[in-house]
């Protein structure tokens, strides 16, 4: 926030109550269940010389190479994305209206006008978790949801690390804001030069 500050910018505390309903409705779940079918058949279907040609071919082949392509997990939302029936489903416009609702009229779009502010500034995420292959990876949520669900511009920027693990921050706002979201970007990357140069660590010896 203090970098933000010495960028020029003008901060205001910001909780807009349509972004903790997005987070907590099962809206964007079915709207990934319902495309995720019907997308990924018809790429299949368009692609010549693939022994798979549906959602439902990947996952037969999934389980009869079980031991080679899921040896720690399963594909629950494969087979949850198998019983959906397509995009003119009610439940599927239902779920498109209410993220749309959430993320945009009442989410960027209202926040935005009523505190007559340039964009959005939050943490992208918790720093990189280990690699869970019991209990799978740890996930504590990230803030470019409202973004990706309404389709707006989003950039995230490096903004330091924890225990070596780079953090993020990210910026996004309404439809068209791309040019004035690479400016504050850019100027806060060359205000902090948080970014380091990946170092490529000696390769692990797997059995």
């Amino acid at each position: 926030l203090a970098a933000l500050k010495d960028c020029g910018a003008i901060l205001v505390e910001v909780e807009p109550a349509a972004f903790k309903e997005l987070r907590e409705a099962d809206a964007e779940h079915t709207i990934l269940l319902c495309e995720l079918k019907d997308g990924l058949d018809r790429y299949l279907r368009g692609r010549r010389g693939l022994a798979v040609k549906s959602l439902a071919d990947v996952v037969r082949w999934n389980r009869r190479h079980a031991a080679e392509e899921m040896p720690y997990f399963r594909q629950e939302l494969f087979e949850e994305s198998l019983k959906t029936r397509g995009l003119a489903t009610t439940k599927y416009r239902e779920a498109r209206e209410k993220a749309l609702r959430l993320a945009r009229t009442e989410g960027i779009d209202r926040v935005m006008r009523k505190h007559r502010i340039a964009a959005l500034v939050a943490p992208s995420g918790m720093p990189a978790g280990r690699i869970d292959e019991l209990s799978g990876d740890k996930h504590l949520g990230g803030s470019t949801q409202p973004a990706a669900v309404a389709g707006y511009p989003v950039i995230t920027v490096p903004a330091g690390f924890a225990h070596d693990l780079p953090l993020g921050l990210t910026f996004f706002a309404g439809a068209g804001s791309e040019s004035r979201l690479l400016g504050f970007a850019f100027a806060f990357e060359q205000l902090t030069q948080a970014r380091r140069t990946p170092r490529f660590l000696p390769a692990l010896r797997l059995p």
